[in-house]
């Protein structure tokens, strides 16, 4: 069986991260049963100095086209002054939409040869494995009306429209509930009911969706600023968080940082599967494109590793190599082996390609 992969490798360091990810699709190429074709393209910043667009329809068609899409990063200070909808970010957001990547999935897990590279103390983040649950093509980010103003007095305004519909709260939730049944049976619903009308419709949706299909799943409701300061307090309360657009990015990013560094976690996008059971699907990992490391042969290709697990798990419901995968880079880590970010006295520092040589090597241990 073959299963067909768009790699966008971006900007920045995404490049150099998605190199490693491919040497990991050439190993399972080699190993495994499955078959792997790679398309690529650019996307983002590249795509802007070449094409005039942060994506191309050529690039979308084939991102539509494809089994899965495995992102790299985008942007940098070099297009701080490109125009708003011409931005490398723009690439992103049009890919979620067009794709219909409603669910992000964003792990925070924390490995525990890690522990100590933690800002919080080891004790509060040993063990921990959260999964937050991100509604991806709503909210605030999408919302109309939107956009500056110029007003009569001389100043101008700027507008961001909060929306949701029902169809849109109780697909993601659904996602949280069923992916809560497969792990500690507990989902967090974090919005702003008390400020906010659209998180009052979430609290309400949810709450409705529990009673009538998921009662064998604990759900609690938590004010998103409050979920912001219990991630700090106590991270290990949570199983599944659910959440809207805006909070999600930034409680998801928050989570990352209590696992020794963002240059860690993967994410996964995933859509709705159409009527052949097909499931259009993005996987990324969630360190952006670090441009002040890129080409040094610095970055942390861990996430974009785990992001090529995730699509295994996921996509191709290969949980057998998805596992492998994980378990290669534990081993890695158990041996001392580590990229600057996640760097830790009497350890062994490494870049970006040495990294991925030593999780192949990890893998070739754990097959023979």
């Amino acid at each position: 069986m073959t299963k067909h992969l768009l790699l966008l490798p971006g900007d920045g360091i995404g490049p150099e991260v998605m190199a490693e990810v491919e040497r990991l699709i050439a190993w399972f190429n080699v190993h495994g049963g499955t078959k792997f074709e790679t398309d690529r393209d650019v996307v983002g910043g590249a795509s802007y100095d070449k094409h005039g667009t942060p994506v191309t329809e050529a690039a979308m068609k084939k991102a539509l086209e494809a089994d899965a899409v495995l992102f790299g990063a985008v942007g940098g200070p070099k297009y701080a002054s490109a125009p708003y909808d011409k931005r490398p970010e723009a690439a992103l957001l049009r890919l979620r939409k067009d794709l219909g990547l409603f669910a992000n999935l964003r792990p925070a897990l924390c490995f525990d040869a890690l522990k100590e590279s933690s800002t919080l103390k080891p004790e509060i983040v040993a063990g921990l494995d959260i999964m937050i649950v991100r509604e991806l093509t709503g909210g605030v980010y999408f919302g109309e009306p939107r956009g500056i103003t110029n007003l009569p007095n001389g100043e101008r305004r700027g507008v961001d429209t909060q929306v949701y519909d029902t169809h849109e709260i109780h697909r993601i939730a659904r996602v949280a509930f069923e992916l809560a049944r497969l792990r500690k049976g507990k989902v967090a619903s974090a919005e702003k009911h008390n400020v906010m009308t659209s998180g009052l419709l979430w609290k309400e949706e949810v709450t409705k969706l529990h009673a009538a299909e998921y009662k064998d799943v604990e759900l609690t409701h938590i004010l998103a600023d409050n979920c912001a300061m219990q991630l700090v307090r106590n991270p290990k309360q949570f199983d599944v968080i659910v959440t809207d657009n805006l909070f999600g990015d930034i409680l998801s990013d928050e989570a990352a940082q209590l696992t020794g560094s963002i240059g860690m976690l993967p994410s996964a996008s995933l859509g709705a599967r159409d009527s052949n059971g097909k499931q259009r699907a993005l996987y990324e990992p969630i360190h952006g494109s670090a441009p002040d490391i890129a080409g040094q042969d610095k970055a942390n290709p861990i996430a974009a590793i785990l992001s090529f697990a995730m699509c295994l798990r996921y996509s191709f419901a290969m949980k057998k190599e998805a596992d492998l995968v994980e378990r290669a880079v534990s081993g890695v880590l158990d041996q001392g082996i580590r990229t600057g970010d996640i760097m830790q006295p009497g350890k062994r520092q490494v870049g970006t390609k040495d990294m991925g040589s030593a999780v192949l090597a990890a893998l070739d241990t754990i097959q023979r």
